[in-house]
């Protein structure tokens, strides 16, 4: 395998690149760096090294979400964590 380096043209938005130039420094690293580093996780993973997905709510979420809107099954107001506590405990 050749060590040659070659340039790699990408399209992003401009605030997203704006983000990652500020992280990257942050970071000690350039974006050029970080860039390889994730082709390099993504060539030893065989693929990209997390999961890319969208997070669907559970059941158990959506009725939870539901009773939120409809103001149902809401445990009651706590006007301090002293108070909350004493009810967790009780």
């Amino acid at each position: 395998m050749s060590s040659a380096n070659v340039n790699l043209n990408i399209r992003m938005d401009r605030e997203l690149k704006n983000n990652l130039d500020v992280l990257c420094s942050e970071l000690g690293l350039t974006v050029s760096a970080a860039i390889n580093i994730f082709a390099k996780a993504m060539v030893r993973h065989g693929g990209i090294p997390f999961d890319v997905r969208i997070d669907m709510p559970n059941e158990e979420l959506l009725q939870a979400m539901k009773n939120v809107e409809e103001g149902k099954n809401l445990s009651r107001r706590f006007h301090s964590v002293k108070e909350l506590m004493e009810d967790l405990n009780a």
